[in-house]
């Protein structure tokens, strides 16, 4: 039996509009027991403490899940440092104390693997967090997910709230961010690939290919995110992934196959790897009774069809 049950709740999901958030939406209303409660930024700005407590005091949801951050890849953490660190501190900040304020029963917080060590052992267990240095080319990212980790187990511990945080894999799927300027690694790919497709040109790669990545679909986070609320309740957070990995080279490859695209790859050696491996040790999350089900062409190739029907740029 869950030890919380989402059922008749009234549920923030915070950040409905990006991929995760998205996600959990379609997962809640699936399941079609609960009430979804939606406020994009022309509702209330997470950034701003006076309207996300006015906006939760009006509200007065059960449970919250918080997706809501801003998120992107290599390139944008680099260039734009201050705004993922303040942003993202902001948004959980503002919003994990209002939930505290109104007595919120439940609240998930989403991270990031990106919070553990450059050179954690593999794969990644939990107890990892705050052992070495973190990859500089996310630590902004980085440090504002692990303040929020540390928000919530102090609310837990001095106030009693069960707030609790989740940190996911790389993640991908419907709704995924394909501009080439702010985009993760496979959606750049499925967009590079495409691109080559159209044109007959050559893709080329940042790195060397080697890294090797966890990439988990975002419909196997949402259901594990379903679960978690319900049946987990403690002070350490709790990693969410599929526990395998792949090459980059190996990514790229899986991702031409999908797409259609024969034109092979250039690797750009003089571009960062960034962390040489990152998979996670999902123990913890499967010893509560959780699998994933989505593997990666069959989850490369929903997203491609997404991508076609949905992306300004597809065409």
């Amino acid at each position: 039996m869950a030890i919380y049950s989402l059922t008749g709740k009234r549920i923030w999901v915070a950040g409905h509009r990006g991929m995760v958030g998205a996600a959990v939406v379609r997962a809640l209303e699936a399941r079609g027991d609960a009430t979804i409660i939606k406020a994009g930024r022309d509702v209330v700005d997470l950034k701003d403490q006076a309207a996300v407590r006015s906006w939760m005091k009006r509200e007065k949801p059960d449970a919250v899940i918080l997706a809501a951050a801003k998120v992107g890849g290599i390139l944008a953490n680099a260039t734009y440092p201050a705004d993922y660190l303040y942003d993202n501190l902001m948004i959980e900040a503002n919003v994990i104390e209002a939930a505290h304020r109104e007595d919120v029963g439940k609240l998930l917080f989403l991270g990031s693997t990106c919070i553990y060590p450059k050179f954690a052992a593999q794969p990644i267990n939990e107890d990892a967090l705050l052992t070495g240095e973190l990859e500089p080319t996310n630590e902004w990212y980085a440090i504002a997910k692990i303040a929020g980790i540390k928000l919530c187990q102090a609310y837990r511990k001095q106030y009693g709230r069960d707030f609790i945080s989740a940190m996911p894999t790389n993640l991908y799927g419907p709704h995924d961010n394909f501009d080439l300027k702010s985009s993760h690694v496979l959606p750049a790919l499925i967009r590079k690939v495409h691109d080559a497709k159209l044109s007959g040109g050559k893709v080329t790669i940042w790195g060397s290919g080697t890294p090797r990545r966890e990439f988990m679909h975002v419909d196997d986070l949402a259901s594990a995110l379903v679960f978690i609320i319900e049946n987990y309740s403690d002070h350490g957070h709790l990693n969410v992934g599929i526990g395998e990995d792949v090459t980059i080279r190996e990514l790229a490859e899986t991702a031409a196959k999908v797409v259609g695209y024969q034109g092979g790859f250039d690797y750009d050696s003089t571009k960062p790897d960034g962390t040489p491996r990152k998979c996670t040790d999902n123990t913890r999350l499967r010893g509560l009774g959780w699998a994933p089900r989505i593997g990666l062409e069959d989850g490369i190739a929903d997203t491609y069809r997404w991508f076609l029907e949905n992306w300004k740029e597809a065409a």
